[in-house]
């Protein structure tokens, strides 16, 4: 695989393929549809997604990895040409069955795959070019991502317990060095409780979102990578980092949220209603 960063300046305008990622369950989700079938604004998650991809330029059709048992999706409208490929047990698997696809209905491997999820009806169309212009001029690709804003917690897990101070010195004031003294709950019972351990320096820290934009051959072998190793990844960025492959990263729109609890659906609707 190339690995000078200088290859990033292409001589030709690859094309762009597009890919939406529909194939999992939504377990944390706790609906009985899987979660991008979920109506807002009187159309589904995934017909609201493609409309987003639709209205780029870049854009003009887009593959949907659904499931072997997904009869929902081919009774739909969406905004522009669809076809179809099988997904897998993981979201890799999907991503690799989607890649041999496009590959075998003819994409060249220097053009970028666009890879979008499905819960993430809300992406601006200005930043879905933005992360295509990015990714056109790195040898590997580019996602969107944003800034961690929040305070992060690292935590640890305890038992259940009351949590008795004891005062080197006698004051009203609770000493610096004070240390709590720790004894079983009278309430017997043994439930673990997350306690914050330490902040985490975010300064450094991006939360990832989609689109991620890759060059075809590149996502092909990491994804090669992946399944050889055995190794669990969450994103595709992520097979990259493994193999310390420089993916760029696009600051994106907090609006561009995925709905993965069923409060985000408040949020997306209201998103939703503001965007229109």
């Amino acid at each position: 695989m190339e690995s000078d960063h200088e290859y990033c300046i292409m001589n030709t305008t690859p094309k762009i393929h597009a890919m939406i990622v529909a194939a999992g369950r939504g377990s944390r989700f706790g609906a009985s549809i899987p979660k991008q079938y979920t109506l807002l604004q009187g159309q589904t998650l995934l017909q609201h997604s493609v409309a987003r991809l639709a209205e780029s330029a870049y854009i003009d059709k887009c593959l949907l990895v659904v499931a072997a048992d997904d009869s929902t999706a081919q009774t739909l409208s969406f905004a522009q040409p669809i076809y179809y490929a099988v997904g897998g047990a993981e979201r890799w698997q999907s991503v690799q069955s989607g890649v041999e696809a496009m590959l075998n209905a003819g994409a060249n491997k220097e053009d970028l795959v666009v890879i979008h999820d499905a819960a993430r009806p809300a992406v601006p169309t200005h930043d879905i070019d933005a992360v295509i212009q990015a990714a056109m001029r790195e040898p590997y690709g580019a996602i969107l991502a944003t800034p961690v804003a929040d305070t992060l917690k690292q935590s640890y897990l305890a038992a259940n317990m009351l949590c008795n101070l004891e005062y080197e010195a006698a004051s009203p004031h609770k000493p610096l060095n004070a240390q709590p003294k720790l004894t079983n709950s009278k309430s017997g019972h043994n439930t673990l409780h997350a306690y914050a351990q330490k902040t985490i320096d975010r300064s450094h820290i991006w939360q990832a979102q989609t689109p991620q934009v890759f060059r075809l051959e590149q996502l092909q072998q990491v994804l090669s990578y992946v399944a050889e190793h055995n190794l669990a990844i969450t994103d595709e960025a992520s097979a990259f980092e493994y193999l310390e492959l420089p993916i760029r990263l696009v600051t994106g729109s907090r609006q561009n949220i995925k709905l993965t609890y069923p409060d985000d659906a408040i949020v997306l609707a209201a998103i939703l209603a503001a965007q229109s």
